[in-house]
């Protein structure tokens, strides 16, 4: 697969998009922005000054198991992981309704805000697939490092099987995406050696999130150009030669 000819392709549909992929992408960083910042200020602990200072005492004094159990007093309540959890979930399926715009912007098959909540018809199957994917490459991951990486890319074009199928299974879909990744792990894992600096200057704080306004949206067309082409579908064209197969 020619990396570069990949990535130009992305460009170019970017350019030329309607609505603009970047704009799109925006609203879809802004969304996930604002719920991991919920988030964070859900898990978020007040401590005061007297409880630091009694906790450093309890240490200082070799009273360490007291030290942690005055610790776990001043964690975020139950309540508090519950709607975080909440959050990253609606952030995952948010993040589908992403991708199912980049696949209408390519397919011609008008593309609109709209396909950012798109993921939430089939919300559950979204939520088991994510699980089930993060599962297996942790358990495969147990064993060494390279073993969960070569799941990461057995499993990494579930999430497109299912928006193309939502009456699949999310085992199914996992199923048909070690199928599909059979002898192209290697390639995918390449062009994201190719994308490692963007992936980089995202990292970055601060300057990270203005990089991310132009990474995710060109990374996730390159990526659901990618799955086009393991399709054998035509990526050059924005003329679609199969019918819809899931509502727009």
């Amino acid at each position: 697969m020619d990396r570069a000819a990949l990535k130009a392709r992305a460009r170019e549909v970017i350019a030329t998009s309607n609505p603009r992929v970047l704009t799109v992408g925006l609203v879809y960083l802004t969304i996930c922005i604002v719920l991991n910042a919920l988030g964070a200020r859900v898990m978020s602990v007040n401590i005061s000054e007297s409880e630091l200072m009694n906790y450093m005492r309890y240490a200082a004094e070799g009273n360490y198991e007291y030290a942690l159990e005055y610790l776990k007093t001043m964690e975020p309540p139950t309540a508090a992981y519950a709607i975080n959890s909440l959050l990253k979930v609606v952030s995952g399926i948010i993040g589908a309704g992403f991708v199912i715009f980049l696949l209408n912007t390519i397919r011609n098959r008008q593309p609109c805000f709209a396909n950012l909540l798109d993921g939430f018809a089939f919300w559950w199957k979204v939520i088991l697939l994510n699980f089930l994917q993060s599962l297996l490459i942790g358990l495969w991951s147990l064993l060494l490092v390279v073993p969960g990486v070569i799941a990461y890319y057995r499993y990494s074009q579930a999430i497109y099987i299912l928006i193309d199928d939502p009456t699949k299974s999310p085992v199914q879909c996992l199923r048909e995406s070690k199928t599909m990744m059979a002898g192209h792990k290697s390639e995918l894992f390449q062009l994201d050696l190719s994308l490692i600096g963007w992936f980089l200057l995202s990292m970055i704080p601060y300057l990270g999130y203005a990089a991310q306004i132009w990474s995710v949206p060109y990374i996730g067309m390159i990526k659901a150009l990618y799955y086009e082409k393991l399709l054998g579908r035509n990526v050059w064209s924005y003329t679609p030669d199969y019918p819809p197969d899931y509502p727009l």
